[in-house]
C-alpha cells in the first residue's frame, strides 16, 4: 500500500476458525445508495431453501475495488490453468448467482 510515495505494509489478522473458511455454491447480492450486500449460502440438492453462511456488508467503492481484484485475479487463474467454464443462465434477475447448482 502506498500513502504519499511511501510504502505501508498492512498487517492481517486470520483467527483459525476464520482461516478454515466457509463453502457456498450461492451467493446472493443486494444493495442501497451506500452499501452492497453479499449473501453466500450453501444450497443442497434437492432441499428447498439454502441457508446462508456469510454475509459481507460492503461501501459502493470497496465492492468496485472487490470486482476488479476478482477481474484481476480470475485473469491470472485463466492464464495459468485455461478458461473457467461457466452456464449460460448465471444471474436470476434477482441478483442471485448459483455458483454450481446448474453446471
Amino acid at each position: 500500500m502506498e500513502r504519499d510515495g511511501m510504502t505501508r505494509q498492512l498487517q492481517i489478522e486470520l483467527p483459525p476458525d476464520v482461516a478454515e473458511g466457509i463453502y457456498a455454491n450461492f451467493a446472493m447480492l443486494t444493495h442501497s445508495p451506500s452499501e452492497f450486500v453479499i449473501d453466500f449460502a450453501r444450497m443442497v440438492p434437492g432441499a428447498p431453501k439454502a441457508k446462508v453462511q456469510s454475509r459481507v456488508i460492503m461501501t459502493p467503492m470497496n465492492a468496485k475495488m472487490l470486482l476488479k481484484a476478482l477481474e484481476e485475479n480470475i485473469g491470472k487463474f485463466e492464464k495459468q490453468f485455461g478458461e473457467i467454464k461457466t452456464p449460460d443462465k448465471q444471474l436470476d434477475g434477482k441478483g442471485a448467482i448459483g455458483f454450481g447448482s446448474e453446471m
